[in-house]
Formats: C-alpha cells, sequence, structure tokens
C-alpha cells in the first residue's frame, strides 16, 4: 500500500533522515521504533508533506505523493494521530470529530462512521458536548485517534499514542488499535513503547540516527538480543 524510497530530510544543515526505505502492506500493522531523535515522527511528518522532503519518494498505492499538499494526502486515504493530541482544544468532542470529516461529503456515511468511532470509545460518547481542552490525557488521545479515523483512512498513522499515559489506558489503548486494524484500516505505528508495540506488530522496522538498522516481524524483534537490551531493558544474562 505504502511504499516509502531513500527519504532524505535535512532541518538546515542538519539530515534528519538518511535515505529511509520501507513498506507498508495493506490491513498489516507496521511499526517504527527507535530512540529519542531517530527521526520517525520526521518519517511521519515526511509522508504527509508537512516536512518537505530533500530526496526520495511516497508512494500510496503507486500515486506519488511527494509533491502533493497535505490536503490531498489526506483526501487520499493518509491520516496522522500526532505526537501530543493536538485536539481543538475550545471545541466539543462532537466538533472536533466534524473536522476530522471536513473532507467528505456524504452526511449518511460520516453519521455511519460517527457511530463507530463511539462504540470504539464509549466514553467520547458520554463527553459528546463537553470541551475537548477539559478532557483527560486519555480521553483526548481516544478524540485524536476517533478524529483521524473520521476522515475514513485506507492508511491510519499514529505517532506516540501511548505517550505519558496510565498503564491500564495504555493496555486498552494497544487493544483498540488493533481492532481498528481488525475493521481493514492499514497502521503506521511509531511508539516508544516499544514492547508493547512489537507484541502486535506485523513487522517492524528500527531506526538510528535517521537510518534503518534492522526489520523483521514483531515476535524477531521482540526475541533479538540487541533490541531487549536498547529498547525493552533486558539484556541477555
Amino acid at each position: 500500500m505504502l511504499k516509502v524510497n531513500d527519504l532524505v530530510v535535512a532541518y538546515g544543515g542538519i539530515q534528519a533522515l538518511r535515505g529511509v526505505s520501507f513498506e507498508v502492506p495493506k490491513g498489516r500493522i507496521i511499526t517504527l521504533i527507535g530512540a529519542n531523535g531517530a527521526g520517525k515522527s520526521t518519517t511521519l511528518k515526511a509522508i504527509m508533506n508537512t516536512v518537505r522532503a530533500k530526496s526520495g519518494e511516497v508512494l500510496l498505492e503507486g500515486v506519488p505523493l511527494t509533491k502533493q499538499k497535505t490536503r490531498q494526502i489526506v483526501a487520499q486515504g493518509i491520516s496522522l494521530v500526532p505526537e501530543g493530541r493536538h485536539v481543538f482544544p475550545n471545541l466539543s468532542v462532537l466538533e472536533n470529530l466534524k473536522m476530522g470529516a471536513y473532507l467528505r461529503g456524504n452526511a449518511q456515511e460520516i453519521k455511519k462512521d460517527m457511530e463507530w468511532v463511539y462504540e470504539l470509545f464509549p466514553r467520547l460518547r458520554e463527553r459528546e458536548w463537553q470541551e475537548a481542552g477539559t478532557l483527560s490525557g486519555g480521553e483526548q488521545q481516544m478524540l485524536a485517534i476517533a478524529r483521524g479515523l473520521m476522515a475514513r483512512p485506507k492508511l491510519l498513522m499514529m505517532d506516540e499514542p501511548s505517550l505519558g499515559l496510565a498503564p491500564l489506558i495504555v493496555r486498552d489503548m494497544f487493544r483498540i488499535i488493533q481492532e481498528i486494524n481488525h475493521s481493514g484500516v492499514t497502521i503506521l505505528l511509531v511508539e516508544q513503547n516499544a514492547n508493547a508495540a512489537l507484541k502486535i506488530a506485523h513487522e517492524a522496522y528500527v531506526l538510528e540516527t535517521g537510518r534503518v538498522t534492522l526489520r523483521g516481524t514483531g515476535e524477531e524483534l521482540l526475541a533479538n538480543d540487541k533490541i531487549k537490551e536498547a529498547y525493552l531493558g533486558t539484556a541477555k544474562l
């Protein structure tokens, strides 16, 4: 579905991505793991073209995205749930969800998808008229994911969805990510909780200083001694 080929991004004289390449097959959960500053978030931003790539290409079902505007990329079927949630704090939950569907025109389909995200996140239905800025951190993350789904994406990209959340909420969040994937949405996940991400990933890539240094299935990387030591906190004994 998504192909990223030799992507290079620079901030001034600093290269953030140094030729990143990977694929996201349709219907799968693919995760990118790596230390802070490895280039994970920059990769997602470059796919959405909110950060300009110096070179390389991004293809969605064979269609080049690198010269398209972010609005066009969303219309073609990619949504990004950004790090830090970035909900509209002064708008209600319902208004935030409607903002996610702003490129869509079919009112019946929008209404159907609204019901779907309320089924995924029942607490959002309870908070429908509450201002998003007054929600808890976990509720805001639910809203950010639900808003991304309201665009009806083929590919949902999530940047650090578990960041700052309590362990019980994190567990529910990863269960819901799997449920979203089972509904037919392809997932590209950037996540600092490498253990949880690898457990649900069909395939994973490790980024180090702007390069892909390792790839494998989630199970393979969970069993890899280097990954255990660097990202899971369990060195080989």
